[in-house]
């Protein structure tokens, strides 16, 4: 665990790289061509753990805050570093940033209590709920809307204009229970009567969105399924990235990925960072940081803007595609 600042700590259950790197193994799937065995490479493989990016025992006398792996560790550490700056200062306790690999290693931080609440991804969030009553908190509001769209991009020199034409290329999806990035696009499949097996040449998982858009932009694969909160930000921060993809069906909208707690999580404090969060939007500094994060302001929302990804999943479900 590093201490950043007075009321920051960061852990990281996963961060460094292997010695491989990310070229070498892209290289590697690339090498493979359209007429050999249909393979999945998994990008988790690139985040190995070591003694020092374990996380530290849980501690009583900080706040523990995990977000899942949306973007690539070190932009998710970027961008959330003020947000625990603001939440340290405004509880006057540290706050500790825990970072994972998958969606699924936060589901089991919430599930287990090990952390006090967590930015998730939509599905992981019906899923926990189901499982063991994971609770929504909060849900950021973007542009005015507490929802957000499933994108389904190519590279740009591409003809390709909708998902029946990439049978037989290469797709990227980012984690195994993200709703834009896997969860969407197979149930466009599922309703085509086609499984990514049989459907594309290869897929890989790249375990965030912003490696997603990398992989279509660099030409790793064809297409991909994409988060367009993650695609329009990089839009604004990245948008040489994103010029070398087009965008050729939008899905949606899907409830927005919320802020969730363990429902076990002692009430009084539940009810303090629900409080807080809500106000930043109607506090210049707690606005200011919100501003950077694309966030309007927090919300608490209809559980209801769930239930379209309730019902994918009870489609693939039925249909044995999906647990």
């Amino acid at each position: 665990m590093v201490k950043n600042s007075p009321e920051i700590y960061i852990e990281r259950v996963a961060v460094k790289t292997r010695a491989l790197g990310l070229l070498g193994l892209l290289l590697l799937a690339v090498a493979c061509g359209p007429g050999e065995a249909r393979s999945r490479i998994d990008f988790s493989v690139l985040e190995a753990t070591d003694a020092e990016s374990q996380p530290a025992p849980p501690r009583s006398d900080i706040i523990r805050m995990a977000v899942a792996p949306v973007l690539s560790p070190l932009p998710t550490f970027s961008l959330y570093q003020e947000l625990l700056e603001y939440l340290g200062r405004k509880l006057g306790t540290p706050v500790a940033l825990v970072q994972g690999k998958t969606y699924a290693e936060i589901n089991d931080l919430v599930r287990s209590g090990d952390v006090t609440l967590a930015f998730v991804c939509t599905n992981p969030y019906v899923q926990g709920q189901e499982e063991f009553g994971m609770e929504l908190l909060v849900a950021p509001e973007v542009a005015g809307a507490a929802s957000y769209y499933s994108l389904l991009i190519v590279r740009r020199d591409l003809p390709d204009a909708s998902l029946r034409e990439l049978r037989g290329r290469t797709f990227a999806f980012s984690d195994p229970l993200s709703n834009s990035g896997r969860l969407v696009p197979l149930y466009q499949l599922a309703l085509l009567g086609e499984t990514p097996e049989r459907f594309f040449s290869r897929s890989i998982f790249t375990y965030s969105h912003d490696r997603s858009v990398r992989a279509v932009a660099e030409g790793i694969v064809d297409g991909a399924a994409v988060d367009s909160l993650v695609y329009d930000y990089m839009a604004r921060t990245e948008p040489e990235v994103v010029a070398k993809t087009r965008v050729i069906e939008r899905w949606g909208p899907f409830g927005i990925n919320p802020v969730v707690v363990n429902p076990r999580l002692d009430p009084n404090l539940k009810a303090r960072l629900r409080d807080l969060l809500l106000a930043m939007g109607r506090d210049p500094e707690g606005k200011a940081i919100l501003q950077k994060l694309m966030v309007d302001r927090f919300v608490v929302p209809d559980d209801q803007i769930y239930d379209p990804v309730r019902e994918m999943r009870a489609y693939l479900r039925q249909r044995g595609l999906e647990r």
